[in-house]
């Protein structure tokens, strides 16, 4: 029997949840998230020119370089750019970002390989979008797991979604807990997450492909305590921006990290690749 603490915790829980999924949705909602982005160009030595991006593009091994033609211009930190510029050598993972009009134009190095990737808010994309569907949250799904960190970061290579792209990242450990679907004990590889001491997991199960989106899912967990102690709770799995778009070059999820039972929390495949309400 329910007792009345339990009811109002479980309210709590229900409401602490629904505040995080709004505010998840109303960052996939910015003009230049990536439901804008409109295209995904891999830059090579060849200058070429794009219909959603003003400039000529290539790349060589002093960087990534543009071309605006004299009725053309960017922005870049508020400051304006003409005629040739030089983007420089970008960092693994590292994007700039400059201004056309009401677009933004990404400059990034994904996979060791130098990519321009416009956003335009009018994207039908966007401009469709309404929700993502997920589970109910359940405070079954919140577990208490343990942190085990390695001796010292181990760099892991993992798949892309884009065929023949890998991603190389450090993992600091380990993250331990039982599942209450089966009652077994199980470790996924962690990284590290945006904000200190958080570590960020990438996953599938047995849901994937059914009911939630087939590649992966993230989880934030966020930074252990004193003890090591973790809170796993995969209400708050979320769809990386690949689910929605072709035009990511979102990982894989490391070898291991497929759990064998069914996660019934979290999001479920987007609308927009067919998903259910």
């Amino acid at each position: 029997m329910t007792t009345a603490q339990e009811t109002i915790e479980t309210a709590e829980f229900t409401r602490e949840w629904e505040e995080w999924h709004a505010a998840s949705q109303r960052s996939l909602t910015d003009p230049h998230g990536f439901l804008a982005v409109t295209s995904l160009h891999w830059l090579d030595a060849e200058p070429a020119r794009f219909p959603d991006a003003p400039g000529s593009w290539w790349t060589a091994p002093d960087g990534v370089w543009v071309e605006l033609a004299e009725d053309e211009e960017l922005a870049l930190d508020g400051e304006p750019v003409r005629g040739r510029h030089h983007f420089g050598v970008l960092p693994e993972r590292a994007s700039v970002y400059a201004t056309a009009g009401g677009a933004v134009i990404e400059v990034a190095k994904r996979g060791g390989h130098d990519i321009l990737r416009p956003r335009h808010p009018d994207n039908p994309l966007l401009r469709d979008f309404t929700r993502t569907p997920a589970y109910a949250p359940d405070p079954n799904w919140a577990l208490t797991g343990r942190y085990l960190p390695f001796a010292e970061p181990r760099p892991v290579t993992v798949g892309a979604v884009t065929e023949g792209l890998q991603h190389v990242y450090d993992s600091p450990g380990e993250i331990e807990f039982t599942l209450p679907g089966d009652g077994g004990t199980h470790r996924l590889t962690a990284f590290n997450g945006h904000l200190p001491g958080s570590l960020l997991v990438l996953f599938t199960d047995a849901t994937s492909g059914v009911t939630t989106y087939a590649a992966n899912r993230s989880l934030t967990v966020p930074a252990p305590d004193a003890e090591g102690r973790v809170t796993v709770d995969f209400n708050r799995a979320t769809n990386l921006p690949c689910a929605y778009t072709d035009l990511a070059t979102c990982p894989l999820p490391p070898a291991g990290n497929r759990l064998p039972s069914a996660v019934e929390a979290g999001e479920r495949i987007p609308l927009e690749r067919g998903g259910r309400p």
